[in-house]
């Protein structure tokens, strides 16, 4: 058994700002509601090896983890896998963009297995994933937007 999701949404905005932004890790903790603080592990070239810490949940628990992330900025896709993989037997996300007559389409996959200890088994975490997949995805299109349309203004009132 393991685990699957694929989830996406449509943000109206140029392509180089969705990739900068999406892709700016240090400044994650303002982009995604769940995390509290990133520090860059190593980087290598297009590799970035970082430590992701959430904020506590409602039992008070701080969630940490080492992951990897590889972009490939002429094929609009990031791969990145868990180093310290906690309660997961593996984690593995695949971001992918593409340009539409909408705006950008992007589109995380993960695959993942949860280990036999774990606290939730895959399908439990299938469902976490889906459910917060779409609330952050949303915060990001928002936040993405509203610098676009700021990015428009400055422009506008500078010619």
């Amino acid at each position: 058994m393991s685990g699957h999701t694929e989830n996406q949404i449509t943000i109206e905005a140029p392509l180089d700002l969705v990739w900068n932004m999406t892709n700016d890790i240090e400044n994650w903790p303002q982009l995604f509601s769940e995390y509290a603080s990133v520090d860059i592990v190593e980087r290598d070239r297009s590799t970035t090896t970082f430590r992701l810490t959430m904020h506590p949940d409602e039992n008070g628990k701080v969630w940490s983890w080492v992951s990897e992330r590889t972009t490939d900025r002429k094929a609009l896709t990031v791969r990145a896998r868990r180093v310290e993989t906690g309660p997961f037997q593996h984690m593995d996300i695949r971001w992918t963009y593409k340009e539409t007559p909408q705006g950008v389409l992007m589109h995380w996959t993960q695959d993942f297995a949860m280990k036999p200890d774990a606290p939730v088994d895959d399908d439990w975490m299938t469902d976490n994933i889906n459910r917060n997949s779409k609330v952050q995805m949303q915060l990001i299109r928002d936040k993405i937007e509203q610098r676009a349309r700021e990015r428009d203004v400055v422009a506008v009132t500078t010619d």
